[in-house]
């Protein structure tokens, strides 16, 4: 049964894009389902653009959730959620507000609204362009995290905490920049003691997780890469750390190291591909973002969705109302 009001969040397994679309819809003011589709061969492969039979791009097993009554709003983030916001419009004769998060790569009016980081170069009348992707950090968020880790808080000052990303197309997160990167994060830890604080992600390599723990065995702080290792401590690091050192492949981790406010750092060996270059020279003309050794001081926090939220609040009001 559909919840009055309800709002839908439509994503496929990716953290990433269930981390965004669930941030926007935390402050939408209504109640939430979180919808995890999957499409089949050939929508998945040319979503959102193929649009012919898509009554059948979901599973048998997934089209009951995917049915009427409609939502009065969706959010979808990925190119897969894009498919099933753009149908939602003519579905439920435009009665549904549909919001998509991402450059779906094709015209923006097949949503009522599409959200597109600047470095994407999408313009509309319907696009809301922020500087960095959605999240949920803020001081509220960043106290519970504390508050769940409170023995981060009892390790040496200052506290580095490092994100490790993954290698992408165009970016080689190999042993020569774990390496490298290392040299950097120990020689300042010899200048000035304190902690690191390691966390890897899903896309972070075996190998490298390995250097860090044998290089960091000596170092007080700690190295998390999974569920062997405990639970994640992802909000208590963000919500201790005194400096942020995040490696330059992910504009998620990118966007929630600098939704803490204090200093955020990267390391580069090498040209970064054309659009994560964008979005790295936007942070630093910020003032956001530094190189690794650079001194760096707190900056306001980068906290761009509940003004996001209420842009579409009263572009959902302004459409009632017309």
């Amino acid at each position: 049964m559909l919840t009055p009001g309800e709002c839908w969040v439509i994503t496929d397994n990716a953290a990433g894009n269930q981390r965004q679309a669930l941030a926007l819809a935390e402050h939408m003011q209504r109640p939430v389902r979180h919808l995890r589709l999957q499409l089949r061969a050939p929508w998945s492969w040319l979503s959102p653009r193929f649009t012919m039979g898509n009554t059948r791009a979901l599973p048998a097993s997934q089209r009951p959730l995917f049915a009427p009554p409609w939502p009065e709003l969706a959010i979808g983030c990925g190119r897969s959620a894009a498919l099933l916001t753009r149908m939602l419009r003519p579905l439920s004769a435009g009665r549904c507000y549909t919001v998509q998060i991402l450059d779906p790569r094709i015209d923006p009016r097949h949503w009522d609204a599409v959200i597109a980081p600047r470095h994407d170069g999408l313009d509309g009348a319907n696009v809301l362009r922020p500087l960095g992707s959605l999240n949920t950090v803020d001081e509220r968020w960043l106290a519970d995290g504390r508050d769940a880790c409170p023995l981060l808080g009892e390790l040496p000052q200052p506290r580095v905490g490092v994100l490790l990303g993954g290698p992408r197309r165009g970016i080689d997160l190999d042993d020569d920049y774990a390496d490298r990167l290392l040299g950097h994060l120990l020689a300042r830890h010899r200048s000035e003691g304190g902690s690191l604080l390691v966390l890897a992600s899903r896309r972070t390599p075996t190998e490298l997780i390995e250097l860090f723990r044998q290089a960091l065995r000596d170092v007080p702080g700690i190295v998390w890469a999974g569920p062997d290792d405990g639970r994640n401590p992802f909000p208590g690091v963000l919500g201790w750390a005194d400096r942020l050192v995040v490696t330059p492949d992910s504009v998620n981790m990118l966007s929630e190291a600098c939704a803490v406010g204090c200093p955020v750092h990267t390391f580069t060996m090498a040209p970064l591909p054309a659009r994560i270059a964008r979005f790295h020279q936007a942070l630093r003309a910020a003032n956001l973002l530094h190189d690794i050794d650079d001194t760096a001081s707190p900056q306001p926090p980068l906290r761009e969705t509940a003004a996001l939220a209420g842009q579409l609040l009263a572009r959902m009001a302004q459409r009632q109302g017309d």
